[in-house]
This record gives C-alpha cells, structure tokens and sequence, in this order.
C-alpha cells in the first residue's frame, strides 16, 4: 500500500469511477488549474468535465436532470455554505423525485462539497451543515474523517442509485494514510469503530475524529475511550454506536456543527429509545456554540469543542 492524502484519495476515487462507467462527469465551480480535479479537466474536459460559472442553482439543477436520464453526476460546490442556493434542487427535487414518480426514476448523483470551519474564513465561508441534509428524507449523508473512508465512501456514493451529500472537511485534506490500491469500496451505512475503550463512547465524525482521538490519547493512563465514527451519518449505523455505548456505559457524541438540533441530538436520540438502563452517566452531546461563526482566529477556536473541551467533558463524565 502507498500513503496519500485525503484530497489525493477522493480525486483518485472520481477518476477511477470515471474511467469505470462512462455515465459518470463532474460539473461545478472552480475546477481545473486551481483544484485537484486539474488531471481530470484536461483529460475529460470535452464530455465530462463541465466547468460553471458560479451558478449552483444552475448546474445543481442541471444534473438533477441528467441524473434522472440515466447519468451519474459529482456536483462540485466550491464552499459547502453555497448550497443555500440551491437547496430547492437538493432538497426538493433530487431528493423527493424517486419517491414523487412511484419509484420509477432514479436519482444517482452525488453532491460533493467541502465544509467546516478553522480556516478562519468568517461565517459565510465556515459552516458544518450536515444537519440540515439529515433532516431531509431521500438524501444519505457522508462525512468521511480519513484517507481510507473518503475514498472508498466516495466511490460507493457515486455507485449509489439515489442522491448522497458527501462532505469533506477542508482541514483534513493534507492528513495521509495509507490507502490500498484495486477497486473497493467502503459500504455506506457502517461504522468503524477507530479506537477499543471500556470507560466511555465517544461518536465522533469528519475532523472532529481527530479531536477525539488526540483527547483520547491525553486521558491514556487516566480514562479508556473508545470512539466510534459513524462514517455516514445518513442511513446510521445505530447498531454498532449501541454495542459500544452498552459496553462502556456513557456515551459522549462530539461535533464541530453548533450543538443545538446538531447531529449529535439525533445519535443520542436514536441510542436513547433503544434502553437506558445500561448508562453509568447521562448521554451528552458536545458541540459548536450558537453563534454566527468569527473570523478571527481566537473566537473561532472558542466557538469549537477542542481537545481540551472533550477531555474536560470526558473527565465530568467519569465523575457523575
């Protein structure tokens, strides 16, 4: 196996689905020189490489459309705050379409878009809006947090017949791994446990996994924490968050989207009405704070949970 960066493995992922089934084209902002995408665009920039002007509304529609005849788009929003666009053609078209035609169309089209915050890009340009797809029936949601998922998630999510919002945090486009080379897949609706522990569950996704596992890491000698990342969030994998959650008995949920009506209420939610007899301590939920995200560097680490947040919040856990 080779060691490549998450950026590097969704790029190979598109170009390997692309060269697989020719149904497959990507189309959006700021492709070509300036993104990874550059090879692809040279390549299949005559057929299937379809650079926009800035239009989500447009060329989300656009493939709304294709999709629905057969073909298989990769929409590229630049930013994921964007979609406020064209939320009509995900949510109300894209993802109502195979339901609203009596199962008869089919909507195989992937929406990619990177998200979340610590490039301090102020709140037009920061947001984690993972939730708001959550909510919207018809939709799967990804949130790969490594090299492996991202690319294997990535390739399963274009192969997929119905529409999936795949969300790549920009801060984890430099982390490496190694990632093995053949055709694979990561299944969507599973997820990986990345870490053993007997004390406490931590669910954790996207860049916030790595958070945990450095908190982790700090409490070695003091507290065992196992973490759980759901990989995808929408379907989720309910079963293997519970199985941990009844063996550690508590169950911390961590996100860097704002915590109130956040993904983390719903995978509480979801452990909770399966019992609640097994629990040593209150299931929580840490995450974002409720504000509009600061540009400036200190406000914005402030409006985050940290390392140090989840091993505060851990150690508040162990103690109840």
């Amino acid at each position: 196996m080779r060691e490549i960066n998450y950026a590097t493995a969704v790029g190979e992922a598109l170009r390997e689905e692309m060269e697989r089934d020719e149904s497959v084209f990507l189309i959006g902002e700021d492709l070509g020189s300036v993104r990874e995408a550059e090879d692809l665009f040279a390549e299949f920039r005559r057929r299937r490489v379809w650079q926009t002007p800035i239009s989500e509304s447009g060329f989300t529609g656009l493939a709304v459309g294709a999709a629905a005849v057969g073909l298989r788009p990769v929409v590229e929003i630049m930013y994921c705050d964007f979609v406020t666009v064209c939320m009509d053609m995900i949510c109300n078209q894209a993802a109502k379409l195979h339901l609203m035609s009596g199962g008869s169309v089919k909507l195989p089209m992937v929406i990619r878009t990177p998200a979340g915050c610590g490039t301090r890009e102020g709140a037009h340009h920061s947001q984690s809006l993972e939730a708001w797809f959550m909510h919207t029936p018809g939709l799967k949601v990804v949130m790969p947090s490594t090299p492996y998922d991202a690319k294997g998630l990535f390739k399963a999510a274009i192969r997929d017949d119905g529409p999936v919002v795949f969300i790549q945090h920009r801060l984890l486009h430099p982390t490496t791994q190694e990632v093995p080379d053949g055709d694979w897949t990561v299944p969507l609706g599973v997820a990986d446990v990345k870490r053993e522990g007997k004390d406490l569950t931590v669910v954790a996704y996207s860049y916030g996994l790595h958070k945990a596992m450095q908190a982790a890491e700090a409490l070695n000698n003091e507290i065992s924490v196992e973490i759980v990342d759901p990989r995808t969030l929408t379907p989720l994998d309910v079963d293997t968050i519970e199985a941990s959650a009844r063996k550690t008995g508590r169950l911390l949920v961590m996100h860097e989207a704002p915590e109130r009506s956040g993904a983390g209420a719903e995978i509480v939610k979801q452990v909770v009405a399966r019992g609640v007899n097994y629990f040593k301590a209150a299931p929580r939920v840490l995450g974002g704070v409720d504000v509009p995200m600061p540009y400036s560097a200190p406000l914005e680490d402030a409006c985050i949970p940290q390392v140090w947040d989840i091993v505060r919040v851990a150690r508040e856990m162990m103690a109840e």
